[in-house]
C-alpha cells in the first residue's frame, strides 16, 4: 500500500514552473551595443517537459557576396538551406568540428541544404570568394536568442532555479569567442544581467560593422 501511494504522489508531482524571464543587454567598454551574438541559458535541472523549441527550418542565403545573416541560430537537428541569389557561384563549406560540409560550385537561384546534427558553432566560407564568412550556432538548448542591433535579447518561459548563461560572439576576445556565468531566473519577475565584453573589430571586407 505504501508503495502503491509513493508512486501516486510521484505521479502527480508539478512540473517546473515555466514563466521565468531572462534578459542579456551586450555593450562595449565604449557603450556600443554588440550584435551578431548569441546568447544560451541552459538550466542546471536539465530541459524540462514542455519546453518551447527553436524554429528548425532555416537559410542563410548568398547575396551580394556575403551570408546573410552573418550568424544563424538553429536547434540541433535543424536542416539549413543555402540559397544563393548573386550572379556569381559559391562553393559553401565548414571545416568545424560541429559539421565538416562542402557544397560544390552552384549558381544563381540554385540552393543546397545541411543538416546540422550536432551542438556548437560551424563557421561558413566560400572557396570562390574569401571575403565571405558567415556562422551557424547550434544550439543545444531551446532557451537561445540572437540579440537584436541594440545589444538586448529577452528570452522567455525559463524554469525558475539557477543555470548557466553562455553568449558566444564570433569577435569576442575570449576563448572559443564566449563567456559564461551562472545565473538564476525568480519564480517571478525576470533576471536581467548586463555584460561589458571586449571584442575586436571584424575583418576587413568579411562583416558588417558591430
Amino acid at each position: 500500500m505504501l508503495k502503491w501511494l509513493a508512486v501516486v504522489v510521484f505521479g502527480v508531482a508539478p512540473a517546473p514552473a515555466l514563466a521565468g524571464e531572462l534578459t542579456v543587454a551586450l555593450t562595449t567598454a565604449a557603450g556600443q551595443p554588440i550584435h551578431d551574438a548569441v546568447v544560451m541559458f541552459r538550466p542546471d535541472a536539465g530541459i524540462p517537459a514542455g519546453a518551447p523549441r527553436l524554429p528548425s527550418a532555416a537559410r542563410t542565403i548568398q547575396t551580394d557576396v556575403r551570408f546573410d545573416p552573418m550568424v544563424l541560430l538553429v536547434p540541433v537537428g535543424a536542416e539549413v538551406a543555402f540559397p544563393n541569389k548573386d550572379k556569381v557561384r559559391h562553393h559553401v563549406y565548414s571545416f568545424s568540428p560541429a559539421k565538416r560540409f562542402e557544397l560544390k560550385l552552384y549558381g544563381r537561384d540554385e540552393s543546397r541544404s545541411v543538416t546540422f546534427d550536432k551542438a556548437g558553432v560551424v563557421a561558413l566560407g566560400c572557396n570562390i570568394h574569401d571575403q565571405m564568412i558567415g556562422f551557424v550556432v547550434v544550439s543545444d538548448t531551446p532557451y537561445a536568442a540572437k540579440v537584436g542591433q541594440d545589444g538586448t535579447v529577452k528570452i522567455q518561459g525559463l524554469p525558475a532555479g539557477g543555470g548557466m548563461l553562455t553568449v558566444w560572439q564570433p569577435f569576442l576576445r575570449a576563448k572559443d569567442n564566449k563567456t559564461a556565468q551562472p545565473v538564476t531566473v525568480p519564480v517571478q519577475g525576470a533576471a536581467r544581467v548586463s555584460l561589458v565584453l571586449n571584442v575586436r573589430p571584424p575583418p576587413v571586407g568579411k562583416a558588417a560593422e558591430l
